[in-house]
């Protein structure tokens, strides 16, 4: 089977104001790569209201019903979702599957150093100006100094590979100075050796009390309502298709949703062979999904199916968890964002939380991002200290709950 390499995704723009664009993506299938479709989608600041899916295990045909800004770069959008397709080699103009010989490479890591005088909203605008430029934030620390200084130091990937080269520091450069203004002392940018690497993205534990109290894996007796998902249905059936598992969601829409659900069933392991997502009134969302195990068989086990359902559901109830703390006088935010078997997180989340708190007009005093161990599963945990000057201006519940619905998509 092959298909034109342009036609391996498609962009349809609506013809009328306020309908969705059409993303279709037709191509050879490997489990997880609606999850990655999801992913790139949800970077782009573009929301799913409708998706449908099917695929014999070889072949996929994937359709996305998408809204967002106007200001999308479609055509890079385009070449970010061809990108996430398994490989094809060309010949005569048609692109025919071929499997993977080795894993890809890991991207190499660079350090931003920017050091700028303070104010506020200035980590908001330059967290900004780097997802602009898709340079993805790997991790971040962040420090002010008495006489009003800031010294931030990301750890970024560039998903463009070109972070090497003059040109693209100096492109860098430019967009940060342009957002910034006469506030920026100096900026550098340097590649990364491999130790400091393997430090940045090393792994560690989180206190328990914070793991049990704060961040729990399991689902609490009661949460408070304003920083969940409400209303989350997950039934699982073996006697409605002799070869498949049907599994049927119904839950609350928010941003990311369908990505939830993908990296859930990704790690899992789990392959959909047919799958129906769409928003009905009231942001209420239903989703259909025949899904079948690595070895091609329905799930019969009654344990596996509880295990699935029991994490779908708490990733659909708490896709992210938020928690405003006291640090001895301070006031810190922890925000914990669960990371992908394969080392990926859900993109834009410091971003979000950055504009929840330019909105609060809540200063930043220093800021850091880290990969963590909660439990057996892996986080990304951002910590923010607050600035809070002559007392916090802002209750800590409306701070988790601007935060909560920033990352959840309802300030939109």
């Amino acid at each position: 089977m092959g298909i034109l390499y342009d036609d391996v995704v498609i962009i349809r723009h609506s013809e009328k104001e306020g309908d969705p664009a059409v993303i279709t993506v037709n191509c050879p299938d490997k489990t997880g790569l609606g999850c990655d479709l999801c992913r790139i989608i949800l970077f782009f600041g573009l929301s799913i209201v409708r998706g449908d899916v099917s695929t014999d295990g070889k072949w996929c045909y994937i359709v996305f019903w998408v809204v967002g800004k106007s200001t999308t770069r479609w055509g890079l959008l385009k070449k970010r979702l061809v990108g996430a397709c398994p490989s094809c080699s060309s010949a005569s103009g048609i692109s025919y599957y071929s499997a993977e010989l080795q894993p890809p490479r890991p991207p190499d890591v660079f350090l931003l150093k920017l050091a700028c005088h303070d104010r506020k909203g200035l980590l908001h605008d330059v967290t900004g100006v780097l997802c602009e430029l898709e340079l993805t934030i790997k991790k971040v620390k962040v420090s002010t100094t008495p006489d009003g200084r800031v010294m931030d130091l990301f750890f970024v990937t560039d998903t463009r590979e070109l972070l090497h080269t003059t040109k693209r520091k100096e492109d860098t450069y430019d967009h940060l100075r342009a957002v910034m203004g006469n506030s920026m002392i100096s900026c550098d940018i340097e590649m990364v050796g491999p130790e400091i690497t393997a430090c940045s993205a090393e792994s560690s534990f989180l206190p328990t009390a914070i793991t049990e109290n704060i961040l729990p894996l399991q689902m609490p007796d009661e949460l408070p309502s304003s920083l969940t998902s409400t209303s989350v249905s997950v039934i699982m059936d073996n006697l409605l298709s002799p070869a498949h598992t049907l599994v049927q969601i119904v839950c609350q829409d928010h941003k990311g949703l369908l990505y939830d659900i993908m990296r859930t069933l990704k790690d899992y392991n789990i392959q959909i062979s047919y799958g129906r997502f769409y928003i009905k009134h009231r942001r209420t969302c239903e989703i259909d999904l025949f899904i079948v195990q690595a070895d091609g068989k329905k799930i019969v086990d009654p344990n596996k199916q509880k295990a699935l359902s029991s994490r779908l559901e708490m990733e659909l109830v708490r896709p992210l968890r938020v928690a405003v703390v006291s640090r001895g006088p301070d006031t810190e935010l922890m925000v914990a964002n669960p990371v992908e078997l394969s080392g990926k997180g859900r993109p834009l989340v410091f971003h979000d939380i950055t504009l929840a708190l330019t909105m609060l007009d809540s200063c930043i005093f220093s800021a850091e991002i880290r990969r963590r161990m909660i439990g057996d599963r892996e986080f990304e945990v951002y910590r923010v200290l607050l600035d809070e000057g002559e007392g916090l201006a802002v209750p800590r519940r409306k701070i988790e709950e601007q935060v909560w619905k920033m990352l959840m998509g309802w300030e939109q």
